[in-house]
């Protein structure tokens, strides 16, 4: 089984009553947390700075985790691990920088946040209130 770790931003605006996402252009034009697959030798938080930047167009800054959710596809050999830190933005232009991919960057209510992307036990607003993040430390760092 082939495992493929994902990594999602959550970044919310100063009065925490938004989200920033992205609409993908797949088959059902699903809206998700700016973010993607980490590539073979990228950690999670370069893999995350990096799609946020082509997704989303911004820099962000990356804390701690706030979920953990996995998913196994049998029928497709396919075993994802998807990983939500909490980030902030430190620069940039909300704009995608891949619209093959991405048709929209729009900051969304945390209600709406939590219908489009319905995969956190609590929601989106329930990372947001709860806001306990687990502390990642990346140990290769120099």
């Amino acid at each position: 089984m082939k495992r493929i770790d994902i990594v999602y931003a959550l970044i919310v605006n100063s009065d925490k009553t938004k989200v920033l996402m992205v609409q993908n252009r797949d088959n059902l034009d699903t809206w998700t947390l700016p973010g993607g697959t980490v590539e073979e030798g990228e950690t999670l938080t370069e893999a995350l700075i990096r799609e946020v930047k082509e997704e989303a167009g911004v820099d962000i800054a990356v804390y701690g985790v706030l979920a953990v959710n996995e998913m196994v596809v049998p029928d497709r050999g396919e075993h994802y691990v998807l990983l939500t830190f909490r980030a902030e933005i430190t620069g940039g232009r909300e704009a995608t920088n891949i619209p093959e991919e991405i048709s929209a960057v729009s900051w969304v209510e945390l209600a709406q946040g939590d219908r489009l992307m319905p995969y956190y036990e609590d929601g989106i607003s329930g990372l947001v209130k709860r806001g306990q993040e687990i502390p990642y430390l990346d140990e290769g760092k120099e």
